[in-house]
């Protein structure tokens, strides 16, 4: 995607950097995926290896999303990816999620580090006055991971999507809006700054 609101940029700090994804991360992501087996997680986004093209594909021609490639700079290793999604120009609101990390660098401060530049990208640069999230229903970590970030619990969609195993899930969204942002960002920076085995992911 790209628009006059969000546009490709490379994102970096901390050892990590976010670039817009291409087919050329392929590889990079179908191996990320295999550490951990990650698509065998029922409530997880994560293509299985042989639809790993199709899933970037998808990503590239949607219309309201823009997915990035995570790196580990030191190594130009592709360790997971995220978006910004349902991104709503009119009202300055965009959503992140399609989130997901090599079972490696889980609970490390990779996640902490990219929600960092996400937001601060989407509030100190977009200008955006909310940012969203939404997660499934039984998908109790991630929803305790964006708690975690200070993001408000908005409500349910009930019957709301498919899951990859056929069963209908009821979607769990919350908020962050401007206002709140320098506090979290604080947080955020905070945590960053902490011993690494303290960190929050």
């Amino acid at each position: 995607m790209s628009s006059s609101f969000v546009e490709p940029v490379n994102l970096s700090a901390r050892g990590v950097a976010m670039v817009p994804l291409t087919l050329e991360h392929e590889p990079g992501l179908r191996e990320a995926a295999a550490d951990g087996q990650l698509w065998n997680i029922r409530v997880t986004s994560v293509p299985e290896p042989e639809k790993t093209r199709a899933y970037i594909e998808a990503a590239l021609n949607a219309t309201d999303r823009f997915a990035f490639a995570v790196i580990e700079e030191a190594t130009g290793k592709v360790i997971g990816t995220s978006s910004y999604h349902d991104v709503l120009p009119a009202v300055k609101r965009v959503e992140i999620g399609y989130t997901w990390y090599a079972r490696s660098v889980q609970r490390t401060h990779v996640n902490t580090t990219c929600k960092l530049l996400l937001l601060s990208h989407a509030f100190e640069t977009l200008g955006c006055n909310v940012v969203g999230w939404r997660t499934d229903n039984f998908n109790f970590a991630s929803q305790a991971a964006i708690e975690r970030l200070g993001a408000k619990k908005d409500g349910v969609i009930r019957g709301h999507a498919l899951r990859r195993d056929g069963t209908v899930r009821d979607t769990v969204m919350y908020s962050l809006r401007a206002g709140e942002w320098p506090e979290v960002k604080a947080q955020l920076l905070y945590l960053l700054d902490k011993p690494r085995q303290a960190a929050s992911d």
